[in-house]
């Protein structure tokens, strides 16, 4: 969600962040972004679906790395943090 990717950037600042809108393993802009060759993290939620996307994500484009938040998202995280 975008609130996951503004809370991404805000706890690492030199990423750019993008949302795919959802759990979506393969939306249309991804591979013009691959094409660029900067490393690329996806970093959907801690749970069964996000897993399973991250997972149909990294099978389509093998070049993609899992950033996998050590709470259930990112937003979650950032708020953790900044209590």
């Amino acid at each position: 969600s975008a609130i996951d990717a503004i809370s991404c950037h805000a706890l690492y600042p030199s990423y750019r962040c993008l949302s795919t809108s959802g759990a979506r393993p393969d939306p249309a802009w991804l591979g013009a972004l691959i094409q660029q060759g900067h490393p690329i993290y996806c970093g959907f939620d801690a749970d069964p679906t996000g897993d399973a996307m991250a997972q149909r994500m990294r099978d389509l484009h093998p070049c993609i790395q899992r950033l996998r938040p050590p709470a259930k998202d990112w937003n979650d995280l950032l708020r953790q943090l900044t209590r």
